[in-house]
């Protein structure tokens, strides 16, 4: 067994099962479960991992990545049981509970390996967070969990001050993307399927104002061969690593990419996903002495996300 800080953090809780989005909605509780049951029933790779627990975000670190507005709105929403956020976005009476622990979540990683707890982290957390923007919650999201991350690593450790955001959901990360457009410590760097939910991230959207040029988008058709993808993914990191100098490096990790996902038309595979991981550890190997918080996004295909989950948090342990 590796030496603690030699580990990757797993970083899980309960309550993130109990965000309850109702019969027959692909965002389930289940998700959970499944990867919790995937990691762990690998004895091998269990061992070589961090077990953590996470606390709640507070309103405040919410509130660096979101306005006052949109967090009274999921309160109220939640409080009231109105139900749905949008047509896609459900929420139900533990759902605020489920959404502050899941940005908290994201949270705790930067600590586990800003504090040298663990060498880099996956959460398994739903809500997924990445089509929240600042002011509104949409697709399945309530807060973008890694937007609130970054934003926490920035304030609180006096060592990060620019940060990367990899994308590789098969939907574009639309908020994300709004949320740091204009800035120019974050580089948002999204590969998804083209035109699709939600509509945006074409390669015209490069930022705005001191952010530009700071945001790369590459939009796949359906149906694209993994090998071109995983070809075109190598070229976008080649060409962030001469713009974007990263003290840290997140994922925002979809596998509604694989080639089952009942919410793509990607074709990628366990090994790819593998790939993927391992040209963004050799870059923060480079970059940033290996920093990689990886968050979990999308991926909807019950009998095959556990095993691809796993593929890729087995390839951070390596």
């Amino acid at each position: 067994m590796k030496d603690r800080e030699k580990r990757t953090a797993f970083i899980h809780h309960p309550i993130y099962a109990e965000h309850d989005t109702g019969y027959g909605h692909p965002e389930a509780p289940a998700r959970y479960r499944v990867i919790l049951e995937a990691v762990r029933g690998d004895k091998e790779l269990w061992q070589e991992l961090v077990e953590v627990t996470p606390e709640m975000a507070s309103r405040g670190l919410i509130q660096a990545a979101h306005t006052k507005e949109h967090f009274r709105f999921v309160e109220d929403a939640v409080e009231h049981g109105d139900g749905m956020l949008d047509a896609d976005t459900v929420v139900s009476v533990k759902s605020l509970d489920a959404a502050l622990f899941a940005a908290g979540g994201a949270c705790r990683a930067v600590d586990a390996v800003l504090k040298g707890e663990a060498k880099n982290a996956f959460v398994n957390v739903r809500p997924p967070g990445h089509h929240a923007t600042a002011q509104k919650a949409m697709g399945f999201c309530l807060f973008n969990n890694v937007a609130v991350a970054a934003r926490y690593a920035q304030n609180a450790y006096k060592e990060i001050e620019r940060v990367a955001v990899v994308d590789w959901d098969v939907h574009h990360g639309n908020g994300t993307q709004g949320i740091f457009y204009d800035d120019p410590s974050v580089f948002f760097f999204s590969m998804h399927q083209y035109p699709w939910y939600p509509g945006t991230g074409s390669r015209g959207e490069t930022g705005v104002g001191r952010g530009l040029g700071t945001t790369l988008n590459v939009p796949l058709k359906a149906e694209t061969r993994a090998q071109d993808q995983i070809s075109a993914f190598e070229t976008a990191i080649e060409e962030i690593r001469t713009k974007a100098e990263p003290d840290i490096i997140f994922i925002s990790a979809g596998f509604d990419g694989h080639l089952t996902d009942p919410l793509g038309q990607l074709r990628l595979e366990d090994d790819d996903f593998a790939a993927m991981t391992r040209v963004l550890k050799a870059w923060a190997a480079e970059a940033c002495e290996g920093r990689i918080v990886s968050v979990l996004e999308g991926g909807y295909n019950l009998d095959t996300l556990g095993a691809t989950v796993a593929s890729h948090v087995r390839e951070l342990t390596r």
